[in-house]
């Protein structure tokens, strides 16, 4: 006995007309990690098919991505020189600024967003400036560098600004910042919920911002907090965020879907680098058929609510997409 679920699927045209949720090349950003120097290119041990790259290797890059479909990435900076406050963020002249305007010289069509985080840039790898009594971040000083950093990102042809700190006011005060600085038009995506994850591991290992102490539970969100998750993302909405953010993405699905439905502003979900290495690493053990597992993971993200997606699968994703 056939049912109308069976007939639906028969035919594979009929399937096509029925899918509920579709994966695009467009929905994707894909991070980047840039450093000083010429023609360096590091493969990342824990991340294969990532890299540390100098500013022309992130330019080579950025045509290719182009070549793909790809319109967007998220651009996060390694210095060479690392301070109690993370200083090297809110130079002109620092990593992210001049790879800023080199890759809009060479690609002004590529819509580049920078990660606003002191973590990189730090010598003890907090997000910010830290408070020596209570040794975690203090969260008012490190609002008004954030504000500074911003409009350095701006100043440089950042399009998009996306802090990761999760201070409490970031949204307001960087708003406040870009809008006395003259950006006005530039869009704010939060990090709105972001989870003190252990699947954060291999980002350290690429970007060099472990803490050097302690972690960073006193700003980040507990994973176990689902009301509170939902609360952080529409707080910063009332601040004026322009695109939320879950991070990470694939044991917080259900996060995606309550902000989804809590909210009526874009959502972007971050797939991150421990969710990428473990596909990677199933892929070489030869137990999982890597390809359909990354199209439907990237699809689980969609289908729980994302409108975005940050992944490192998305040059592989793309060509899969293509063809």
């Amino acid at each position: 006995m056939f049912t109308r679920f069976r007939r639906r699927r028969l035919n594979p045209i009929l399937r096509d007309l029925l899918t509920e949720t579709t994966l695009s090349i467009n929905d994707f950003i894909y991070p980047l990690f840039v450093r000083s120097g010429k023609e360096v290119k590091n493969e990342v041990a824990s991340m294969p098919g990532v890299y540390q790259m100098s500013i022309d290797e992130v330019v080579k890059e950025c045509g290719e991505l182009k070549s793909l479909g790809i319109k967007s990435i998220i651009l996060f900076g390694i210095p060479d020189v690392k301070d109690s406050v993370g200083s090297e963020a809110l130079c002109e002249h620092g990593i992210i600024a001049t790879a800023l305007r080199e890759i809009k010289a060479a690609h002004p069509d590529i819509f580049i967003t920078t990660d606003l985080c002191f973590c990189e840039y730090t010598d003890h790898g907090h997000c910010g400036v830290l408070d020596p009594v209570l040794e975690t971040v203090d969260n008012d000083i490190t609002l008004k560098n954030l504000g500074l950093q911003a409009v350095v990102h701006a100043k440089a042809g950042a399009d998009m600004i996306a802090p990761s700190g999760m201070m409490d006011g970031m949204i307001i005060a960087i708003r406040e910042a870009l809008d006395e600085a003259g950006f006005k038009h530039i869009p704010i995506m939060s990090y709105s919920t972001k989870f003190a994850s252990a699947y954060y591991g291999p980002f350290r290992d690429v970007a060099e911002s472990a803490p050097s102490f302690g972690d960073r539970r006193s700003y980040q969100m507990n994973p176990a907090n689902r009301r509170e998750a939902i609360l952080e993302s529409l707080e910063d909405e009332k601040e004026g965020a322009d695109i939320l953010m879950v991070k990470p993405a694939l044991a917080y699905m259900d996060i995606i879907r309550d902000i989804k439905e809590a909210s009526r502003l874009p959502l972007a979900a971050y797939n991150v680098s421990g969710e990428y290495s473990m596909l990677k690493m199933a892929a070489k053990a030869g137990v999982i058929d890597y390809e359909r597992v990354m199209l439907e993971t990237l699809l689980g993200f969609k289908r729980a609510g994302a409108d975005i997606i940050i992944t490192y699968h998305a040059k592989e994703a793309a060509k899969l997409l293509q063809s």
